[in-house]
Parts: C-alpha cells; structure tokens; sequence
C-alpha cells in the first residue's frame, strides 16, 4: 500500500436497486409510482423560462419550503429540503449524530443508515426485529447518541403505531429521533404531531413515492425551528445551491395538487390490497404491508429462484441476500393494475407447474 492510501475514506457503498432500459418490462424493484406526476408538474415544465438556468437557483428554496409548510400547516421555519430524502438523512447524520454513543437503528432496515454511519464514522447498533419483522419500542431504551428507523419499515411494509413511536421518543429525550416516513402516505398515520410535542423529533418524507417525483429528487424534513437551523447551518457549510430551480418549480406545484396526490395514492392501496389476496392464494406468506410494495416469500420456492425466474420475464423485482433472515424474501413494488394482473398470471403459471 502506497502512503497516500492510507488516507482513503474506505466505505462499503449503497447499492441501488437495479435500473434496467427496456422497451418493455415490468419494473417492481425500486418502490416507484406507476403514476405520473400531478399534471400541473407537466403544464410547470413547459412554461419553464430557460433564460433563468444562468442565474443561480434560490438558496432557501422558498417556493417549495412554503409549499410544504402550507400542505402540512406548520411554519416554513420547521421546513428543511435536500434533493431526495437521502440527501437529507445524510445532512441529519452529520448534524445531529455526533456522540460517542452509538446511534441505534433496525437490523433489519433502510441499507443507506450503515453506509452513512460508517463514512461518517458514528457508533452504531442494529436493534434485531422481533420475529414477524417489527420493530419493539422497549428496545430503543438504554442509552445511545441518536436513533433513526423508517415508518412503515423498509424493506419490510410493517408500520408501527404512533403511540410506539412516542415510547421509543419518551425513552429518549436527550437525543434525537429520526422517523423516516418514505412510504407513510400509504396507509398509516404520519408522527408530524409529535413533532408539536417533543423538541427533538424529526420527520422525513419525500416525493419520491406517493408524489411520483422519484426522478426530481424532492426530500424534505420537519422538525421544530431550532433543529430546522442547525440542518441549514451544516446544508450552507457543505452546498449553498443543494436544489435547482427546475426542481423547486416542480416540486411546488406538485404538492400543491392535494386531489391528484390522493387519487393516485388511493389506486395503489387497493391494488396493494388486491395484490395480497392474489399472493395469499398461491401459498406466498408476508406481513401486514402499509407502503407501496409488499415483502413476500414462497416456503416452496427460494427468493433466488423466483427472483431470476421473474427477471427470465422481464418482470423485476428486489431481492435481498443479506442478511440470512430475509434472503428468501422478494420486495415488490405495486405497480398498475394490469402490471399486477401479469405478475400473478405468471406466478400461478410458474406454481402449477
């Protein structure tokens, strides 16, 4: 090793979900909206003043900021926004985790959370899942320097309720708490109250998912004002220019369009739900899924087979090999109904066999 080496920040990367280029496919593999976007995002891009990418975009993004703050009625000074939810996380990660605690997280959960630590040099603990994959509040009290998990779960769909979130925050009240709710518009109730009720709550959602914006990357936090400081202090030190202003315009008349939000996250619940009564028939055994996609396994056919059989169809879905206790489990996004509607017809196919 040259001496020069010895200086690399050395981390084990994220790795993303596979993104194929196919004319036709069924892509299920990375929790994206069938949808598109609301239509007032495609009457914004078209009226987009190309003059304006010469100048800079604005630093405090306060079109979006305000639009978010309105849609959840809090102040625009308890709004923070990166580009994509992960940017965000990553900001809190260098804000508030700084401790000599370790931060604790599920064993199960969110792959980016270790990346971040590890780069980032922050202890860190996995708390296990219990045996139906769901997190336990009573596990998050004893002591640690931050904690984070996803509301509903990631890669799992379960969803804690909101009065188990409020244990793990009142088990913990000289640290902060990190809920990360990527997928809690389909089906649960957000912990935004908390936020009115405990100094050092944070949430996180993104437009991602429920928004159909995976492509714009649109993340957000709200938390109370003083939190919301300290994220701007570390974002202005690191990249004041974090969103362009194409984005900001998108975004803002995205989330401005309540109805179309609704009706779109309406679609995908019932497909969800219809989805699980098809599994459920062909012997597939899985939780109580509250997000976009639903983690299955088959006790007859490993999750290696099936997810390669899948893919023989271009049909893509996740699989996860590690670790041990969910790699006979496929992740599937909930696309379309007809989406939906082949995916089925071709796993009763391929199990009657």
């Amino acid at each position: 090793m040259k001496n020069w080496e010895k200086n690399i920040r050395k981390v084990v990367p994220y790795v993303p979900g596979e993104q194929p280029k196919k004319a036709r496919m069924i892509k299920l593999n990375t929790n994206e909206n069938p949808y598109p976007p609301a239509p007032g995002v495609a009457e914004t891009l078209k009226c987009i003043d190309t003059d304006k990418l010469r100048l800079y975009p604005d630093p405090v993004v306060g079109d979006l900021v305000q639009a978010i703050a309105d849609f959840y009625q809090v102040g625009s000074n308890q709004v923070f926004v990166g580009v994509g939810s992960d940017d965000v996380l990553a900001m809190i990660f260098m804000t508030f985790f700084n401790s000599d605690k370790p931060i604790l997280f599920p064993d199960i959960t969110y792959s980016f959370y270790d990346v971040w630590a590890d780069m980032l040099r922050i202890p860190y603990e996995k708390v296990p899942l219990d045996e139906q994959f769901r997190i336990q509040s009573k596990d998050y009290a004893r002591p640690n320097g931050g904690v984070i998990f996803p509301n509903p779960n990631a890669p799992t769909g379960e969803l804690m309720e909101l009065a188990q979130i409020e244990d793990i925050i009142k088990a913990n009240p000289d640290v902060i708490v990190v809920v990360d709710e990527a997928y809690i518009d389909f089906g649960g109730m957000s912990a935004l109250p908390l936020v009115e009720k405990y100094d050092n709550v944070i949430v996180v959602q993104t437009f991602s998912k429920s928004r159909s914006m995976a492509g714009s990357r649109i993340g957000y936090a709200i938390s109370s004002p003083a939190l919301i400081r300290y994220l701007n202090d570390v974002k202005y030190s690191f990249n004041s220019y974090t969103m362009d202003s194409i984005t900001i315009a998108l975004g803002t008349a995205a989330i401005r369009d309540r109805a179309y939000f609704e009706e779109t996250r309406d679609k995908i619940i019932k497909t969800r739900e219809w989805t699980k009564e098809q599994l459920a028939e062909l012997g597939f055994v899985f939780g109580d899924s509250k997000s976009n996609f639903i983690f299955a396994m088959h006790p007859k056919v490993s999750g290696e087979k099936l997810f390669e059989v899948l893919k023989e169809q271009d049909i893509y879905v996740r699989h996860f090999s590690k670790p041990a206790r969910i790699n006979e489990y496929l992740r599937i996004t909930i696309g379309t109904d007809e989406q939906m509607q082949e995916l089925i017809d071709f796993l009763r196919s391929y199990l009657s066999a």
